[in-house]
């Protein structure tokens, strides 16, 4: 039963959808459309697929989140959306986000149409050099926007790819922040372009094409490959072993939405 303390945020634009498609906060959690597809003990990935009138289905995915106290987790996605957005990174912004009286949380964003997680392109046989200066300009800009993305693995990009034309969009804001002081800086900066490295490893990726993405990335920082490389290597290898535990503890983490 809905609450009157439960909170449902919808951006203007996207109302008339959600109440075309009946949902409301306390549906989040219980209508037996939304369907789970990954659990973890900090959040649910779900789906719901609806028809509209016209025969046109929309794809809702949904982020919900266990009891905590504010800023909840759904606050601070928005919250890291809105510093993408604010500084012209493409992204795809939450229609909607709220929170239950009782302290579950939860944000929902559109299917992006026509779009494909990076990394599931390239194992489909798409060329990593077609997403190679998209994917590095990003990481350029957001870095030198003052931003820093901390989950920022190929996964993370979505692109749509139609002939020469390649849009890319950074998804995953819950963990987008500001860099902060200078002593953390380069710490941060480091992580994020260690985590890309990384997650190019089991990839047909070549070392060259690794070396291609971060002389772009470096350009267009103002810096040089080499005062990055070494930091980054030793990066890699520590996010190696902690991959390894983390599969362990939850080997649910890394499953992909299976249509």
């Amino acid at each position: 039963m809905a609450d009157s303390n439960d909170i449902f945020q919808v951006a203007v634009q996207d109302q008339p959808l959600i109440r075309q498609i009946g949902l409301d906060a306390i549906g989040v959690f219980n209508d037996p459309r939304v369907r789970v597809w990954r659990s973890l003990p900090d959040r649910e990935n779900c789906t719901l697929d609806q028809k509209l009138p016209g025969g046109r289905t929309v794809r809702l995915h949904i982020k919900r989140y266990p009891k905590s106290p504010s800023p909840t987790p759904a606050d601070i996605e928005v919250a890291g959306s809105r510093l993408l957005q604010q500084q012209g990174i493409p992204t795809a912004p939450p229609i909607a986000h709220g929170r239950l009286a009782d302290g579950r949380s939860f944000v929902i964003f559109k299917n992006l149409d026509g779009y494909t997680p990076a990394d599931k392109l390239i194992e489909s046989g798409t060329p990593f050099d077609v997403l190679l200066l998209p994917t590095a300009d990003i990481a350029a800009v957001l870095h030198n926007h003052q931003l820093h993305h901390r989950d920022l693995y190929l996964c993370h990009f979505m692109a749509r790819v139609d002939g020469n034309s390649v849009d890319v969009k950074l998804i995953d804001a819950a963990r987008v922040a500001e860099l902060g002081n200078a002593l953390t800086r380069r710490r941060w900066i480091t992580k994020d372009l260690a985590q890309f490295w990384y997650s190019t490893t089991n990839l047909p990726i070549s070392d060259a094409q690794r070396n291609d993405w971060l002389a772009r990335y470096a350009k267009l920082r103002g810096t040089e490959p080499r005062k990055l490389i070494a930091s980054i290597r030793r990066k890699v290898r520590s996010i190696a072993r902690h991959d390894v535990r983390l599969n362990q503890k939850q080997p649910q983490r890394n499953i992909s939405l299976k249509h």
